[in-house]
């Protein structure tokens, strides 16, 4: 187990300077001047002249390569060219929001996916297991800027009983005193005891987290009714049932738990595609997150803050494999190789 952890963590390193190494050298070859953006759009030729010293680009490409990587290794991302601000320092406060929109469609896709998909295993080729898989394959099959669209135009215009976008409302904004301890809202609200502002923040994310958890449900409740119509077939299920043991009781003890190994790893990489997923729902929300810095970063070719944007997502993508990895290896029927 000790060396096969490394060894997954070894590619996962690999993977990382590739990523690393692809980002640098696709900023380089973008037709654009970042020390014209650093100096701003009336600056002199000297001007100019003088930021290209200051970010290092009067220096060949290799040597701009390593000076990079060893900045990477000091936890320096580099400055963002449009606010000057360190972009690890601009990261700590887009990625709590973000974090906090994952992990809260991270627990619908639990208590809903499962018990769906278990349902319709239950219930197989009847009319609830029918509309079960109907809804789990449409989740998946929607884009999720259409779900977004849709869901803004029936919840906000047509019906009115949720905002149509922001972290909280603009009155509370304004009125009330926002509390910044994790940067995720809805638990600094509760640290503080401020129960209007978490009623209010609530009612905000619950578009944006119903957009973000659709497919990850779709997706948990499709395999967990595949790997339950296994495991209802084993002769052990069939024995618990001559036993006279409650059907309940079967589904959910005896038969659930030797599903979870599957079901916990769909769901484990299914955080990396929601994660990259919520910028482009963020910037229909106008959701405080990492959407909507990239999507800023993006439209004025901010390198910097790109390129940091990117490594955090491929560095969350590789330690969810590992995880995914790991789970597996738990199973003692897996055997793993060297």
């Amino acid at each position: 187990m000790y060396k096969y952890i490394c060894r997954r963590l070894l590619t996962g390193l690999i993977v990382i300077l590739g990523v690393v190494t692809l980002t640098f050298l696709v900023t380089r070859i973008v037709p654009s001047d970042p020390a014209a953006k650093w100096v701003g759009p009336r600056a002199s030729s000297d001007q100019i002249a003088a930021a290209r010293i200051e970010l290092r680009l009067d220096k060949s490409l290799p040597v701009q390569y390593c000076l990079y990587i060893k900045d990477l290794l000091h936890g320096n991302l580099g400055r963002s060219l449009s606010t000057h601000q360190p972009v690890a320092d601009e990261l700590r406060s887009f990625i709590p929001p973000t974090l906090e929109l994952v992990l809260l469609a991270f627990i619908f896709a639990v208590f809903i996916g499962v018990p769906l998909g278990m349902y319709s295993a239950k219930y197989k080729d009847s009319a609830l297991d029918n509309i079960c898989r109907l809804f789990s394959i449409g989740v998946v099959s929607m884009p999720t800027f259409w779900v977004a669209l849709f869901l803004q135009l029936i919840f906000y215009n047509k019906l009115g009983w949720l905002p149509l976008a922001g972290e909280v409302g603009l009155e509370m904004s304004v009125l009330s005193d926002i509390p910044h301890i994790t940067g995720m809202l809805l638990i600094d609200s509760l640290l503080t005891g401020n129960l209007e502002l978490f009623g209010n923040a609530f009612m905000h994310i619950i578009l944006p987290c119903l957009t973000v958890s659709l497919y990850p449900i779709g997706l948990v409740s499709r395999m967990t009714r595949s790997a339950l119509l296994e495991v209802l077939g084993e002769d052990y299920i069939t024995a618990a049932h001559s036993y006279g043991i409650n059907e309940t009781k079967v589904l959910w003890e005896y038969a659930l738990k030797n599903t979870l190994g599957p079901t916990a790893i769909v769901l484990t990489l299914s955080l990396g595609y929601t994660l990259t997923n919520t910028f482009l729902v963020e910037a229909i929300y106008s959701w405080p997150g990492l959407g909507s810095y990239v999507a800023k970063s993006v439209t004025v070719l901010d390198y910097p803050a790109i390129v940091g944007v990117t490594l955090f997502s491929s560095i969350c993508y590789i330690l969810l494999n590992l995880i995914a990895d790991l789970i597996i290896a738990l199973d003692p029927r897996v055997r793993l190789l060297g």
